[in-house]
């Protein structure tokens, strides 16, 4: 019975965490991205931000991210995250995490650029390649 019940209350959090559950209590009829840099793609409006703000060159860092579907959209099943140096092509030599927050948060840990020039962030979202460039001294 309680195997039955956690199995409920895992798909209500993901209907929730969707946006398919309508009108539940604490969830946002409309979505809003918080603060940071906006990506677009045809399904989704996104955005990250770096925890701390300002990356140095040799410290950890983390990512605060948030996807928002647009119209007939979902939220993306998959998402695969790197960075990359396209001058020098190569990438980190660290693979981050990503923890689902909820409601199309998430939280990666575990990035790390190991030398001052051009990054660029590649975020893949169910198939969908948004990316950012950085310049880090």
């Amino acid at each position: 019975m309680e195997e039955r019940r956690d199995a409920l209350r895992r798909h209500a959090q993901a209907l929730i965490a969707a946006g398919l559950l309508a009108g539940a209590p604490g969830v946002a009829q409309a979505c809003e991205l918080p603060p940071g840099t906006r990506l677009e793609s045809k399904r989704l409006a996104f955005s990250y931000r770096t925890i701390p703000p300002k990356i140095v060159v040799g410290e950890h860092f983390a990512l605060e991210l948030a996807a928002c579907p647009k119209q007939g959209a979902a939220l993306p099943a998959r998402i695969k995250l790197d960075a990359r140096m396209p001058e020098h092509k190569h990438g980190m030599n660290y693979r981050p995490d990503l923890k689902p927050l909820g409601a199309g948060r998430y939280r990666s840990d575990g990035w790390l650029f190991h030398m001052p020039g051009r990054w660029e962030f590649v975020f893949d979202l169910d198939g969908e390649r948004l990316t950012h460039s950085v310049h880090i001294e």
